[in-house]
């Protein structure tokens, strides 16, 4: 589960709440796979379908000599289960 950053609660995630799919960052290098594999084993869930996408770091706005601070990039995934399965919010966010 070290790739699972934590559960992403925006008006979209809980909209599809209802369409039986979960959102949650994970880390940019995590492949689907693994982030498949990792939810079934760990909720023990059937994963149906995963769409995934980057998100870009964002600026910070303070400088270190020459070049500015950013924060880095994530991937966000939004998981599909099968009919009948659910998972328990992750309500902590994982540093």
């Amino acid at each position: 589960m070290d790739g699972i950053k934590y559960a992403v609660f925006t008006e979209k995630s809980i909209r599809l709440l209802g369409n039986n799919q979960y959102t949650s960052n994970v880390e940019s290098g995590s492949t689907r796979t693994e982030i498949k594999h990792w939810v079934e084993l760990f909720f023990g869930v059937k994963v149906l379908a995963m769409n995934s996408h980057r998100l870009p770091g964002k600026g910070k706005g303070r400088r270190m000599g020459p070049i500015m601070g950013h924060t880095m990039h994530y991937r966000r995934m939004i998981i599909t289960l099968q009919p009948g399965y659910s998972i328990p919010p992750l309500i902590e966010k994982r540093t």
